[in-house]
Order: C-alpha cells, then structure tokens, then sequence
C-alpha cells in the first residue's frame, strides 16, 4: 500500500472507477445478450426493441472512454446486421 497522501489516493480513485467501469461493461454484456437472446428465438420486434437499447448502452461506454469507439461501433454493426437478417 501506498505511503504517500497522494498516492493513497489515486489508488483510492483507480479502485472506484474500476468498479465503475465493470458495472458498465456489465450493463452492456447484458444489453448485447437480450438482443443475442432475441435474435435466437427470431423474434424480429423483440430484437429491434432490445437493440435500440444495446446501442444506447453501448454509446454510453464508448462517450465515457471504457470502450474504444471502433470496438462500439464494431460491436453495433454486428448485432443491427444480426437483426436485419432476421426472417
């Protein structure tokens, strides 16, 4: 452990952006895994209804930096071309 004010805390701010970041990497795991859900039983509505909302979540992470806006917009591309192909 850190001896120094300072240091102790930035270790102290590290640990809660940690944990803040999991709970939004958490959010959009799960975000993805309805749409994923949707798209598994074709259920076109469901799937749309569920995807507007991954986007946002997924948009989200990407403004606060915890994704990479490539890896955001790689992971929305997927699942809208996922959606579309629904029959």
């Amino acid at each position: 452990m850190a001896n120094i004010k300072s240091a102790k805390k930035r270790a102290e701010l590290a640990a809660v952006r940690t944990e803040r970041n999991k709970a939004i990497k958490s959010k959009v795991k799960t975000a993805i895994k309805k749409v994923e859900a949707a798209i598994s039983a074709a259920d076109k509505t469901l799937a749309v209804a569920n995807l507007k909302a991954a986007v946002v979540e997924i948009s989200k992470a990407a403004s606060k930096g915890i994704y990479h806006k490539n890896n955001a917009a790689r992971k929305v591309s997927k699942l809208s071309k996922s959606v579309n192909n629904i029959q």
